[in-house]
């Protein structure tokens, strides 16, 4: 029987891609968003139907934020909560089920269309239950109640994915509605909570290191505790009034708030290292976001909508990207490293951030966008990939 992590990874004999939860869900979390936007462009071309119920827009969204991220996050955690509550990872043939059943619900999704309206849902929302389930198991058997909070975000995630797939059910606009919102809306949060916590870690870790003076800020100190208070009302108002003036306002003084937590995190010393300051850079998209929805909604100008993608392409697909590449390297035992691919990795994310944003005034940085996003998804499953799908090299080799 195996009674650490370590041997019971070593115990597994089938594909190394099941011997531990980051591996599946990083690289096929990375292949499918790059999927989803081949056809997102080939649809906006007209060349590609899909035979799914929901409007193209919707599809889009939902493939990234509702499948992409649900991925990511199933990889993070089953990293994360043995090192939390000190148990055993789920490792092999339950990793390699929990997985086919993201991508049952990633085929139900995509094939809505050929079968009764909520089957497909009742498919998609199985693999958070089941994952939720699992992860409040391993709290509760480890007694770890300091993290049952990312357990009630990934609850208000699946609640999410619930409400796109029944607003859509009820003839209204997914794409825009209150289910799209507060899956945004968690995510901010998870970034803000998980965040708050690897961010001056890691920082402080590096800075120490390399024998530099400045040390950020210890992780969720006061100040912390209280800007991530403040959001949660926020985000709420932002969800259930998405054009109000007063959620503008309150848009910005979020944003401030989060760039004051941002600069007492030191990021600005470790420009030298891009597995450090991605991270910095990830993060300040939050208050970017906030800001420029917060902008639009006071002055009535400019697109609320594109503005959002500060937080869902550059937060969400900034800071996924910074935490798969450094946790590939590390729990596959390369050096902490950002190699040139990997830092071409990092440009072409924030390159296609950028020219989403600007979709407003120039259209032809759709296709643009597209194209980096691809250079950046693809570039990581070209890198990343062969470390994930092979074993942990043995010390000794």
């Amino acid at each position: 029987m195996a009674h650490s992590s370590a041997a019971q990874i070593r115990a597994w004999q089938g594909p190394a891609l099941f011997s531990f939860g980051f591996r599946p869900f990083f690289l096929f979390g990375a292949l499918w968003v790059a999927l989803t936007m081949v056809i997102w462009l080939a649809m906006l071309s007209g060349r590609v139907t899909l035979p799914t119920r929901f409007d193209p827009v919707s599809w889009h969204a939902h493939a990234f934020l509702f499948g992409y991220l649900s991925a990511i996050i199933a990889g993070f955690l089953l990293t994360a909560v043995p090192n939390w509550t000190g148990r055993l990872p789920m490792v092999g043939w339950p990793l390699a089920a929990l997985f086919a059943l993201w991508v049952l619900g990633r085929i139900a999704v995509l094939f809505s269309a050929l079968m009764p309206a909520l089957v497909a849902m009742a498919i998609d929302l199985a693999f958070p239950l089941v994952l939720g389930g699992m992860i409040l198991t391993e709290i509760i058997a480890g007694k770890n109640w300091r993290n049952l909070i990312v357990l009630l975000l990934l609850a208000s995630f699946t609640l999410a994915n619930a409400l796109f797939h029944l607003e859509h059910h009820w003839g209204d606009y997914a794409a825009q509605g209150i289910g799209l919102r507060l899956g945004v809306a968690t995510a901010i949060l998870m970034i803000a909570v998980i965040g708050g916590r690897i961010i001056p870690s890691f920082t402080r870790n590096w800075l120490a290191r390399t024998g530099k003076t400045a040390r950020p800020t210890p992780p969720m100190q006061r100040f912390d505790k209280a800007v991530i208070l403040f959001s949660l009302p926020v985000l709420i108002y932002w969800v259930l009034q998405p054009l109000s003036a007063l959620t503008g306002g309150a848009l910005l003084i979020f944003g401030l708030l989060h760039l004051i937590r941002l600069s007492r995190w030191k990021g600005a010393h470790t420009s030298s290292d891009p597995l450090v300051w991605v991270l910095h850079a990830s993060y300040a998209f939050v208050p970017l976001g906030a800001f420029a929805i917060g902008l639009a909604l006071i002055s009535g100008k400019g697109d609320p909508a594109s503005a959002q993608h500060l937080w869902m392409s550059g937060a969400i697909g900034a800071m996924t990207l910074a935490v798969m590449t450094r946790a590939t390297l590390g729990h596959t035992g390369q050096p902490l490293i950002a190699s040139k691919a990997t830092q071409m990795i990092y440009f072409s994310l924030f390159a296609a951030v950028l020219a989403r944003f600007g979709v407003t005034f120039f259209p032809i940085l759709t296709s643009v966008s597209g194209l980096f996003w691809l250079l950046a998804f693809v570039g990581f499953a070209g890198v990343y990939g062969p470390l994930l799908i092979r074993p942990k090299p043995s010390k000794g080799s």
